[in-house]
């Protein structure tokens, strides 16, 4: 009996964390930038900055946590592809995928929260040093996904990294046109992007 009421703590616990980390979520992907505040969120769930703070630490942990269970939910999806798929198959399917995914809740999410963030990134690490080590961390996972996309493919290593420096900035330009409107036709600037990329690194094959 003392083991399973033991364990109780830890699983309410849990369910609290889980809890916060999607009150935040949600929050974070209406796009208010007044979401970005610990206490309303924990509000929205009927806790205290208190309960927040003994889950997370601080709100720079809070927002890590944040971040991290975002990446753990998109991790993995644009790795994917047909080991026999040729070039512009894999390019235009990472720059479909963007298309789409940078509209989804979680992309709003973590674009409100880095909008509230420092945009230096010296204060950044200074002020919320775990938010910022969560932040590097996608930034190499986005890598490390561009180099699985194009696994087995003879193209320079190099070209890749640059690639995968501008191809995120590149989708935002377009999916913004997408939300603002537009009169220029966006399927065929997908289609320019794709061929130029496509085309960048077929030179080094």
């Amino acid at each position: 009996m003392s083991e399973v009421t033991a364990r109780r703590p830890n699983r309410r616990g849990e369910a609290t964390r889980e809890n916060m980390l999607e009150a935040a979520r949600k929050a974070l992907a209406t796009g208010d930038p007044g979401a970005v505040s610990a206490n309303r969120i924990a509000k929205e769930i009927g806790a205290t900055w208190g309960a927040v703070k003994y889950q997370f630490g601080d709100i720079d942990g809070f927002w890590a946590a944040v971040l991290r269970r975002t990446a753990e939910r998109r991790a993995g999806v644009l790795g994917r592809h047909d080991g026999a798929a040729p070039l512009r198959e894999r390019v235009a399917a990472i720059i479909d995928l963007l298309y789409d995914g940078l509209t989804a809740g979680d992309s709003r999410a973590i674009e409100n929260l880095r909008a509230a963030l420092p945009r230096d990134g010296g204060e950044l690490e200074r002020l919320y040093p775990k938010t910022a080590a969560e932040l590097s961390s996608w930034g190499q996972g986005w890598l490390e996904t561009c180099q699985q996309a194009f696994g087995g493919l003879d193209v320079d290593p190099e070209r890749v990294r640059e690639v995968a420096s501008f191809i995120p900035g590149a989708m935002r330009g377009i999916t913004s046109e997408r939300q603002l409107g537009t009169y220029t036709d966006l399927d065929m600037a997908r289609r320019g992007l794709t061929n130029a990329i496509v085309a960048y690194l077929e030179q080094s094959r």
